[in-house]
């Protein structure tokens, strides 16, 4: 049985793991639309995909969306993920490819994570020599991040690099000093990291290492 080109979706916000009171929308989804909302949220996994799209409903971003659930064939899901990168542990981290960084700080229910575009952090405080980012290159070149996973949600391969209270203390003080105000007040009261995170998209035509 092939899978249907196109699926009638509803969706609304969610709101603290509820569903929203706000107007249910409707839209018209291409297979390929929706399998890559679900990838982004479970990964690169032919037997979740075939379990959501025959349940009809998954979160995502902000949004609970539903369908009428379809029958699957693990021949057809494999062809809608082919097109997706796998994990490629002999990729080198490159500072330049780098498009953002998390900063990651605590650990189970207090985990705080802290998202950081590379055009944000690439400005620079007023009468101040360095940028944000030029602190994370210089924490980068002192040791290099490892390659940890292929990130779905982000597009992006992460590289990981652990830091000590003492040295995630000093990179905070320096990030929040080179900081304009906008970036400043996202860090205002932020622990220390305890680890960094890269994002490096891979570049159009790359599934894996050359």
């Amino acid at each position: 049985m092939s899978l249907p080109e196109t699926i009638p979706v509803r969706f609304t916000e969610e709101e603290a793991g509820y569903l929203s009171v706000r107007p249910v929308l409707r839209q018209t989804f291409r297979l390929a639309e929706l399998a890559d909302m679900i990838v982004r949220v479970s990964g690169k996994n032919s037997e979740r995909l075939g379990q959501i799209l025959r349940a009809g409903s998954v979160a995502y971003n902000g949004f609970r969306y539903w369908w009428e659930g379809f029958p699957t064939a693990p021949g057809e899901l494999q062809k809608l993920l082919a097109a997706y990168p796998d994990d490629d542990p002999s990729r080198n981290f490159r500072f330049d490819d780098a498009a953002g960084v998390i900063l990651e700080s605590g650990g189970g229910a207090a985990r705080q994570a802290i998202e950081i575009p590379r055009a944000q952090a690439s400005a620079r405080r007023l009468f101040r020599r360095r940028s944000p980012w030029q602190c994370l290159a210089e924490s980068a070149r002192e040791l290099p991040p490892a390659y940890e996973r292929y990130s779905y949600a982000h597009q992006a391969d992460l590289f990981h690099r652990a830091l000590s209270f003492e040295e995630g203390s000093r990179l905070l003080a320096a990030l929040f000093a080179a900081a304009p105000r906008s970036l400043r007040a996202l860090l205002r009261n932020a622990s220390p990291p305890c680890a960094l995170r890269f994002l490096c998209p891979r570049r159009p035509g790359t599934k894996t290492a050359a």
